[in-house]
Formats: structure tokens, sequence, C-alpha cells
């Protein structure tokens, strides 16, 4: 797995850098006035060229006058009017990967002066996206032949030095988080399974010295959870629930994520086709996973709790049916009618497990239905919760994470069409409204709806193999962790 690139906010131009990268506006000139005098001629010389207007995309490349001196690279930003934060991200990742392609190792980048760059949050999100650029999932490949950037340098706009310090201080740990989630997410299902996760959670939690609990199927039978154990009952590799906690404060904060290893759907079970996709239906235990690694080092004032239900719902004689009933931690029994709506039944012991500790706040995160997908598309993640205050949080940390959140009903109606026949309640309820109803069932195990969220991440949980780069994108830790990091008053 390549490691994050490594990144450092710089008072001046550090030695041997061999390039410098700076963006230019649509009919302007390049800001290069800090920069020294031959290479900020350069920069203009470059941008002056023929061809080179400034329209987003567009890349003018040239070496310095001095012989074996640095080379300059001036990026199109398109019209200043319309650039977005969207655009400072895929204006910092296309032009560090293209560094590294090019054989650099040691370039400077010069902060756009833009107000999606500016502040703490701006200067956040410029370093997580700077640093993951060179990510790569290639710990089963023999070799790696595509070069990256060893180092960046990061000079920010005068005035903005101490945002981008201090913003640094924090991007370090979540993107480490968002790399973690990403490795987990990505290592395939032959190796990633329960109890394999449960040990990467251990050592996780331990090296950043949290309260680890791991329940077996021994005591998940003893504590009444169902759930996991029927989702789990059709593999040989046996089902897990963590639980890792960290920390101090007046407020509890406690996050749950699904993490079904692999998804055939069970006896239920699903097309073949893109099957294989189903190792990224343990994203939600990933980003949980990746966001109690980046919160240890925020140095936060809350107590953190992280909850993983890990199971792989297999077909098999042992596996469970359609029209059997579950009985789930809370005591609920629970109808099945689909063994492929599975992360909802581990979910419901999961979260009546954290309700029962009274959190002030519980936010759960899942890939959890395709109707998800259809309705938001892959760019953007479900909402659902009672609490309007809540939702005002996470959509504003929505906004400058750039993790897409939209708000879904969860209405009174979605909960009446859960109710079971011969049970509490049933697993699926038809198709129509499929993502809230499975938000309704998850709401019958959290306790106080209104102190409570769902995230139905399945649209943006990875990006499949008609997209580029494939692969997990650990969505969920940076706007969990900018919602904490806000909720303590730091950002």
């Amino acid at each position: 797995m390549t490691k994050p690139t490594k990144f450092r906010v710089a008072a001046k131009i550090p030695r041997g850098t061999d390039l410098f990268i700076l963006g230019c506006f649509e009919r302007e000139a390049p800001a290069a006035g800090s920069l020294p005098g031959r290479i900020a001629s350069a920069a203009r010389s470059v941008a002056a060229r023929k061809g080179f207007r400034g329209r987003a995309g567009q890349l003018s490349h040239t070496a310095t006058s001095a012989p074996g001196g640095p080379s300059v690279a001036v990026w199109g930003l398109g019209k200043r009017s319309e650039f977005t934060g969207r655009d400072l991200t895929t204006f910092v990742r296309r032009a560090a990967r293209r560094a590294g392609k090019d054989g650099y190792s040691r370039a400077l980048f010069l902060v756009p002066e833009h107000p999606v760059a500016a502040g703490e949050a701006g200067a956040l999100r410029f370093l997580e996206d700077l640093a993951l650029s060179g990510y790569r999932f290639d710990s089963y490949r023999k070799k790696d032949d595509e070069p990256s950037l060893r180092g960046v340098a990061v000079l920010p706009v005068k005035g903005t030095e101490s945002a981008y310090r201090r913003a640094g201080s924090w991007a370090r740990p979540i993107v480490e988080g968002i790399a973690l989630a990403r490795d987990v997410a990505n290592t395939p299902p032959n190796d990633a399974h329960p109890q394999w996760m449960a040990s990467e959670a251990r050592r996780v939690g331990k090296a950043a010295g949290m309260k680890v609990e791991v329940l077996g199927p021994k005591e998940l039978k003893k504590r009444g959870m169902g759930g996991i154990l029927a989702v789990g009952s059709g593999s040989r590799r046996t089902p897990r629930l963590v639980r890792l906690s960290a920390g101090k404060g007046k407020e509890t904060i406690a996050f749950v994520g699904k993490g079904v290893t692999f998804d055939t759907g069970g006896i239920s079970i699903k097309p073949a086709a893109s099957m294989d996709d189903m190792k990224f239906d343990k994203c939600g235990a990933c980003a949980v996973l990746g966001l109690a690694h980046a919160t240890s080092g925020l140095n936060l004032p809350f107590r953190l709790e992280f909850y993983l239900p890990l199971a792989e719902n297999m077909p098999d004689g042992a596996a469970y049916r359609p029209g059997d009933i579950v009985g789930c931690y809370n005591g609920k029994t629970v109808e099945i009618l689909n063994t492929d709506a599975e992360g909802r039944m581990i979910l419901a012991d999961a979260l009546a497990w954290a309700a029962e500790e009274k959190p002030d706040v519980l936010i759960d995160f899942a890939t959890l239905t395709g109707a998800c997908v259809v309705a938001l598309g892959q760019e953007s993640a479900g909402l659902f919760t009672d609490s309007d205050l809540l939702a005002s949080e996470l959509l504003a940390a929505s906004e400058l994470s750039r993790e897409k959140l939209w708000r879904l009903p969860l209405w009174d109606q979605f909960s009446r069409g859960m109710k079971g026949r011969h049970a509490d309640l049933r697993n699926t309820g038809g198709r129509w409204g499929g993502a809230s109803t499975a938000a309704a069932f998850l709401a019958e195990f959290v306790g106080r709806r209104d102190r409570w969220a769902h995230i139905d991440m399945a649209g943006p949980a990875y990006v499949g193999k008609s997209g580029t780069p494939y692969g997990a994108t650990g969505y969920g830790v940076a706007l969990a962790s900018t919602w904490l990091l806000q909720r303590a008053g730091l950002l």
C-alpha cells in the first residue's frame, strides 16, 4: 500500500525543489510574486504561451532558463468566479500525479489565492487532497511501476500561513485514517474476513491507547445478538462485534459502521455480474475504523465509541433463510423476507448496544441500499435523522469536507411499512422508498431517535470498474472528522 504523499507547510522555498506548481485563472497572470525572480519570470512566460488561456485543466510546462534548474508547471484553473472546492481538488490531485509521473520528487505547490483555499477549512481540504493524490492500493502487485512524489512543500498565500500550519496538524491524522479505511476496504475477501477485520481493529485501537472489546460467536449468542449471528451463519468465518473506546469529555459520541466483509446476498443470492464489488460492503466499518485512527491524533474533548459489526453473508446449509424469525439484542424480533437485506440485521445489534450506553449522539455509516444510489447517484450519501439540528451540522460538515450528503425523509409511513406479520418487524419494506424503509428499520434499535443519524453511503463508498481510480474512497472519515472538529469549536 502506498503511503500518503508527505507534505509540509513551508515558510520559504525549500532547497532542492525541482518543480514549482501554480495555478492561473482565465484572463489573469499567474500569481508568482512570492517566487524568486527567474522562477516568476519563467511562470509568466509559460502562461503567455500561444494557446494557453488558463482554462480548467490546461497545462503549460517548461524549464527555467538556468541549466539544470527547476521546472515550472502552470495549470489553468478556469474562471475565478466559477472556481469551486471540487475544482481545487481536481487541480491539486491532477498536478501532483502528473508531477510524480514526470519523475519529479520535490515539488512546491503555490496555494491559489481564492476563498475555497483560504482559512483553516480550505487549508484542510487542500492538504488532504495533496496528501491523498499519490494513494494506490498495491499490496498484491509484484511490482509497482508508477512513480509518485516523495514529498511536497506548500507555500500558502501571505497572511494564511498560520491557518495552513494549524490545518496541517489535523490533515495528517485524517489522511492516515482515510488511507487506512481505503486499505482495509480494498483488501480482498479471502483475506479480509471478520476475524481479520477484528484483528486490524485491535491493532489500531491498541496503537492509539484505546480500550478494545471483541465479541465472538459465544458472547454474541449469550447477549442475544441474533442479527449478527444470523447473517454470519452461512459462513465458516464466524462473525465478530468490535468496540473501541477512547477519550474523555462531557459528551459521548458513538459511531457504528456496517461491516459485511463479503455479501453474496445469502440464499437470496445476488446476480453474478459485479458481485466481486461486494468486498466493498464493509466500507461503513472501514470508515469507522479509519475515523478511530484519525481522532486519536485530533485531541478532541469527547468520549468516543466506535462499533464494528462484522459478518460474511454466504449461502450454505446453515445459512439463515427467508421466513426465519430472528431475535435481536434489544429484544425485538425480525421476520426475514430477504437475506440480502443483511446489513440492517448486523447494524440492529450494534446500534442497540451503542444506544444502551446512552450517547449524546449516535451516527452510523453503511453501504445499505441500492435504492439510495438510484436516488442520489454515486457521489452523494443519504442522510436520515429526526433532528434538524444534527442534520444541519452534518450538512455543514459535508460542505467543508466535500463529501456530499443529502437529507432524505424518515416519515412515520416508512416505519409502519416495516411492521412484521408474525414478528415485531420485517427486514425489508418492499420496492418503494427502499432507502427510507431501511432507515426506518434501523430507527427501531437506536433509542432516542432525535440524537441519531443514519448515513447510507452505498453510492460514494467506492468507485466501480467503470470509474477511475477503481477502489474504495474512504468516504466518511473526512466528513465525520470535520463534524467533530466543528462540534469541538476547533474549526
